[in-house]
């Protein structure tokens, strides 16, 4: 067997030595005479056994302990640990109890122990098959997966977690394909699935194991054949990835399930035995939908794609209409909901959007439409785009559909229109990097609530509510879907509206703030009116040109007037200031980088203070909205501590996250973010096929992101990377050989002609000493003729093209929010000194938090003031002390097999 050549292993002191090697020897290694080839002294053991072959060298290094690892909370990080098989738990226990060490039991077939060296050691019961079965044990819980309704993007993604989550759990896993079908049909169609089943499920689209429509299923019959093969197989549990539809009839089957056994038994078709058996059917349920029309979650599977390839083609679309002069009406998916058609309007900066929820409330809408169009076309404008639903209606419930827009706009105004229904495309490619990590982390916890349920609590639903993966009663989240259609077919839009995900009105007010020209009805009295300068600092990200555009045309609806202050504060030093107009922002929404050029300057380390307080005072400028990074936040910590010597410095300054490498404090996204995790796992598709290719190959990938492992985190658990390397946690020489070991066992348990190309990613400053040529030196060198390694630095390409519709929903939101944050920080002096007929003063806002980050708290706008951020964030990093994104970590190591493959066939 090809193996790592040895663990060292380092004491303090020679009674150290002695120790260790009783610890080791009492778990089976033996003393072995001194290996060949190496000039290390010290006492080698070595343990040779079917699940192990590991050889130690336990040596006297005079080296000081590191700390001793906590045994407390959740279960230890197990790319630093050792691996042993043993037989038995409870001789482990005795052994241990013995020795007086350390230990905890994480599960039936898991025991942490710490050795005398403070070094964890993961013993996990021997396996008899590559699902951890063990002979005498309980047999294993089968859990069966399906797909149902139409397919989503994503849906993969969280077939591969479900199955390989299982499998780490001990379970068996069956896939039941073509949805509903496969479990009336029986037979081939129920799959038992292996780990290497979904190898490679991650960048597909749609169900590998497909969907159709059933309509057997909705009968008795059809249910009582499918509780049959369900019993026939073992399988007492059903986790369902489909639309309302699909999991109303998932729930409705489970009510049924006790009768229907009663009546196979009564048939003679199942034993005594197994009807004694399959008392009970857990069902779990998981939101697979492009619409987005579940209640009680924030977000569905496939829906954030489908958004994705709308958003591709309006680009498109809008390039030829800007060409031509033309308008376009793009019909877009959503029978009952009008997520897709909204969300594709904010992210393209579409004219006008109807949705089924909140139709025109004008009786002559054409005209109001026609109106708006000529005036904008009257302006300067050379295109324009409209976006309908498929399920539009008036607010009498008539439908408006896409050629009725064409002809009035075509009729009246003389408009060359045309007409582009997207259809099927919308729910094809591969799932954009939110959807492979939301069908993840809900896949996971799909199993473990499936795990968890009883016959008494009722069916759970997998959702998702403020960045938060949630677990409610599936039925109640159904009937709160279909009150919106209820609500809609009674004409109570406002009630339609209420039961959308909490978000989707203020995402409805941001889009028409932001769109409409001229909107007196939110303009403010002059006297309440403000000059409010924009610029950008730090690297470029995507989404900054979306929140620049709607700041100033949401700004000038109130009545403001919009300075754009060229190449950040470098540029204001040097007066590159300018007025903004509602048409000069027109297609901002889509481009990438920064359309006002952007630096690293920082007043008080790069640009001078005072310059920067005089320029803002010859300009009046009387509020800064700040859009950037980390430098950025720098600079609000050195204008907030330069307040008291500039009084030009005391008005309202907001600052809007982005950057990359989402390190700012005070916000869960930064925009850019998601532009730079699609931006890599695009690229890391074309390396894992090319990887999978050359068969036995491992890519070291570098990312990008400072100091925060952000992105290699997020981006390893939507690409399947074996495992990622992070500054939270460093690399250390014992990591390095735990992950050659992990790939050495894989590669052994791969087929030989199916052989697995697989990636690590490495954070750019993860390590000064083990860089990224490093790292695959090593794998290279140690894994000897079972696969080789290469490299690939994804630089600057991180940062984007086009910002994804997420960056540019995100920068909407937040834009408008932050010119509420500057209103509501100005309006009460300016009011008095209205009243008092007083001059306006240059300090128009005194208050610690009148300078603050705005930012998302799941999907809620947060405002923090830099004061109260301090506390929470790690300057010398240049990051916050906690990172969310950080429980994902342990995930991928779950999902990349460790601990589960010995490291020799079976």
């Amino acid at each position: 067997m090809v193996e790592l050549s040895h663990i060292i292993l380092n004491a303090s002191c020679q009674e150290g030595v002695e120790n260790t090697v009783l610890f080791y020897t009492a778990l089976g290694f033996e003393p072995v005479a001194e290996k060949e080839n190496t000039t290390e002294e010290g006492v080698w053991l070595k343990l040779s056994t079917k699940d192990n072959s590991i050889t130690l060298c336990v040596s006297n290094g005079g080296m000081a302990l590191p700390p001793l690892p906590s045994l407390e909370g959740e279960a230890p990080y197990m790319a630093n640990t050792m691996v042993l098989f043993i037989d038995s738990i409870k001789t482990v226990q005795t052994t241990l109890d013995a020795l007086k060490t350390d230990y905890k039991q994480l599960s039936d077939v898991f025991l942490c122990a710490i050795d005398p060296l403070n070094n964890l050691v993961l013993l996990t019961l021997k396996r008899k098959s590559k699902t951890n079965k063990v002979l005498g044990a309980e047999p294993s819980r089968k859990i069966g997966v399906l797909t149902s309704g139409g397919d989503a993007a994503g849906m993969n993604a969280a077939v591969r977690a479900v199955v390989r989550y299982g499998i780490s759990k001990g379970c068996e896993m069956y896939a039941i394909y073509e949805g509903y079908e496969g479990l009336v049909s029986g037979g081939d169609r129920i799959r038992r699935m292996d780990w290497q089943s979904v190898r490679g499920w991650l960048a597909v689209g749609g169900t590998t194991i497909g969907t159709a429509r059933c309509m057997p299923f909705r009968t008795h019959e059809g249910r009582l054949r499918a509780a049959e093969n369900l019993v026939q197989n073992g399988i007492d549990t059903l986790i369902v990835c489909g639309g309302d539809g699909s999991l109303t009839g998932a729930d409705v089957f489970r009510s049924e399930w006790p009768d229907l056994i009663a009546e196979l038994r009564q048939l003679n078709q199942i034993s005594e035995q197994q009807a004694t058996t399959y008392q009970h059917l857990t069902i779990v349920g998981m939101v697979g939908s492009i619409d987005n029309d579940m209640a009680s979650t924030d977000i569905t599977i496939g829906a954030i794609t489908s958004l994705h390839r709308i958003c591709e083609s309006v680009d498109s679309i809008a390039t030829t209409a800007l060409s031509h002069s033309r308008a376009f009406v793009i019909e877009v998916m959503g029978r009952h909901c009008g997520w897709l058609a909204l969300m594709a309007g904010i992210a393209t900066g579409a004219d006008f959007v109807f949705i089924p929820e909140r139709p025109p409330m004008e009786d002559d809408w054409e005209s109001t439409m026609c109106s708006v169009t000529h005036r904008h076309r009257q302006l300067g404008k050379r295109k324009t785009v409209i976006i309908v639903a498929e399920g539009a209606i008036d607010k009498s419930l008539h439908p408006i559909k896409a050629e009725y827009i064409k002809d009035i706009l075509t009729e009246r105004l003389g408009l060359d229109t045309r007409v582009t229904t997207l259809g099927h495309t919308q729910r094809g490619g591969s799932p954009a990097a939110f959807d492979r990590i939301l069908a993840t982390v809900q896949g996971v916890a799909a199993v473990d609530a499936a795990l968890q349920s009883t016959p008494d609590t009722p069916s759970p639903l997998i959702g998702m509510s403020n960045n938060k993966v949630t677990c409610g009663p599936l039925i109640k989240a159904v009937q709160l879907t279909q009150e919106v259609a209820a609500a809609i077919g009674e004409k109570n839009f406002a009630r339609a509206m209420e039961l959308r995900d909490p978000q989707f009105e203020k995402e409805f007010n941001a889009y028409t703030a932001s769109t409409t020209l001229d909107d007196t009805t939110a303009s403010l009295p002059k006297h309440l009116r403000l000059r409010i300068g924009i610029l950008h600092v730090g690297a470029p990200a995507g989404g900054m040109n979306a929140a620049t555009r709607t700041a100033v045309r949401y700004a000038l609806n109130r009545g403001h007037t919009p300075i754009a202050i060229y190449n950040g504060f470098l540029g204001l030093v040097r007066g590159s200031i300018e007025e903004m107009s509602w048409l000069g922002v027109d297609g901002w929404t889509s481009r990438g980088g920064s359309e006002l050029g952007t630096n690293r300057c920082v007043p008080g380390e790069d640009v001078d203070l005072g310059t920067v307080a005089c320029q803002l005072q010859k300009y009046n400028i009387q509020a800064l909205m700040v859009i950037g990074g980390f430098e950025a936040f720098s600079a609000l910590i050195h204008l907030d501590r330069a307040r008291s010597h500039y009084p030009s410095l005391n008005i309202p300054i907001g600052l809007l996250p982005a950057t990359i490498s989402n390190n700012v404090p005070g916000t869960d996204y930064s925009l850019g973010s998601d532009t730079s995790l699609n931006a890599i796992v695009s690229a890391c598709d074309a390396i894992i096929q090319s990887a999978r290719s050359s068969r036995r190959r491992v890519f070291v990938v570098e990312v990008q992101g400072g100091n925060s492992g952000y992105l290699a985190v997020e981006a390893g658990l939507a690409t399947g990377a074996n495992t990622v390397y992070i500054p939270e946690e460093g690399i250390s020489l014992k990591r390095l050989q735990s992950d050659v070991h992990h790939l050495i066992a894989l590669y052994e348990n791969d087929a030989v002609d199916k052989s697995e190309g697989r990636i690590v990613l490495r954070n750019e400053k993860a390590s000064k000493t083990y860089t990224t040529d490093v790292i695959s030196s090593i794998l290279k060198d140690e894994g000897h003729l079972l696969f080789d390694s290469r490299t690939s630095v994804l630089g600057h390409i991180q940062q984007g093209n086009t910002p994804s519709p997420m960056d540019r929903i995100r920068a909407t939101r937040l834009a408008m929010s932050c010119i509420e944050f500057i209103e509501s920080h100005t309006m009460g002096l300016l009011k008095i000194c209205h009243q008092q007929h007083l001059p306006i003063p240059i300090e128009l806002s005194l208050e610690a938090a009148s300078i603050a980050v705005v930012g998302l708290a799941g999907e809620n706008i947060q405002i923090s003031s830099v004061k109260d951020l301090l506390a929470v964030t790690d300057i010398k990093n240049r990051k916050p002390t906690k990172g969310w994104w950080y429980e994902h970590r342990d995930l991928i190591d779950v999902l990349s097999g460790r601990g589960l493959f010995s490291g020799a066939k079976e």
